[in-house]
């Protein structure tokens, strides 16, 4: 269904052009838009003609035009004057509402398709007869977005529609109050990159219109359209496991999780008994700040000693007498790669653990 904020809008880009006052009204009498609350008289007058067997006609100075879906009488426009020439504007007026019922309703049934596709609502045969019957091709590649905001705009949904507006290919919808989907075609050429400007655009835009803390993640790219859910499916872990492990990034790829894919899957008392295992009755986290901040300059120097010295504007005795401190109070020794292994995803299981336990409150 057109929402009338959209009839309202087209009636007076129409009125604009033709200068002539044009209203629409329901069945039932009651004005839906309008270009001049003068014509609000003619409510009485629509319904009478809504009752008529005619299709158009002139009553009072007003012409009067009936607005079909689907041989279902919708709408009646008014047109204010009388006259040939108004006469012309009223039909062509209402053959464009007319159309944007077509339009809005392909619209609504595409979208209705591609939200059961993203759940897994549609059996394997159901999509591709669905598909072709709406003309959306099921071969091409493509991979799913989700938009996700604090505080998110109520307009968020057609802001981000309207930023791919140009390709009419593109599935732009929602299937929570939380979240925008974004079905997006590829090309040939398209690679991660061009999936990430797509994402920094959306943010941009969302972020101008006043919407804050904005996070874009996105699936594998997927080459036929039963394996978008699976696209889909991916996003949503990366856009949970972005959180957790990459709280500092905007934009987050489920290629792009590593090992945090691995971790945001295990039962939470798997990973206290991992945690008691390795550290006894210890957490990683229980550590202060300054051998929490040379443990992770460490991680990001690949283990070399030399390189997180200087980055810490340390001596390199006395990042080694930390390293040596660590090793006797853990039993871990941050120079051996299977012991840093070991370290760096006990420190991640800890941040996942207390991640999980916040929703517990």
């Amino acid at each position: 269904m057109v929402s009338n904020q959209i009839l309202q809008s087209t009636l007076d880009g129409l009125r604009a052009i033709s200068r002539v006052d044009l209203c629409i009204v329901d069945v039932d009498g009651k004005m839906v838009a309008a270009t001049s609350g003068e014509l609000e008289s003619c409510c009485m007058i629509a319904r009478s003609f809504a009752e008529s067997p005619a299709d158009s006609q002139e009553v009072q100075g007003c012409q009067y035009f009936k607005i079909y879906d689907e041989q279902q009488l919708e709408y009646i426009l008014v047109a204010a004057g009388a006259g040939e020439g108004i006469y012309m504007v009223g039909k062509m007026v209402a053959f464009q509402i007319q159309s944007l019922l077509v339009a809005y309703k392909e619209r609504f049934d595409k979208d209705n398709f591609i939200k059961n596709l993203l759940l897994d609502n549609l059996l394997l045969v159901d999509i591709y007869s669905r598909a072709k019957k709406l003309h959306i091709p099921a071969d091409e590649s493509r991979v799913v977005m989700i938009v996700e905001g604090s505080g998110r705009d109520s307009n968020a949904l057609e802001l981000v529609r309207s930023s791919f507006g140009a390709n009419s290919r593109d599935f732009v919808t929602a299937v929570d109050e939380n979240n925008v989907i974004v079905v997006k075609e590829l090309s040939e050429n398209d690679g991660n990159r061009d999936i990430e400007k797509a994402a920094r655009n959306i943010i941009a835009l969302l972020e101008k219109e006043g919407t804050d803390g904005v996070r874009v993640s996105y699936g594998t790219v997927v080459r036929e359209i039963k394996e978008v859910s699976r696209s889909y499916k991916e996003a949503k872990m990366a856009l949970d496991v972005g959180k957790i492990f990459f709280d500092e990034r905007n934009v987050i790829a489920y290629s792009e999780l590593g090992i945090g894919r691995l971790i945001y899957q295990l039962p939470i008392p798997l990973c206290r008994m991992f945690i008691r295992e390795i550290f006894g009755g210890k957490s990683p986290d229980d550590f202060d700040e300054e051998t929490l901040v040379t443990i992770n300059k460490f991680f990001e120097n690949s283990l070399n000693v030399s390189e997180t010295s200087r980055q810490l504007f340390i001596h390199r005795n006395t990042l080694v007498y930390r390293l040596d401190k660590l090793q006797k109070s853990t039993g871990l020794d941050l120079r051996v790669f299977e012991d840093a292994i070991t370290f760096k995803i006990a420190l991640m299981v800890v941040k996942y653990m207390k991640y999980m336990e916040s929703f517990e409150y």
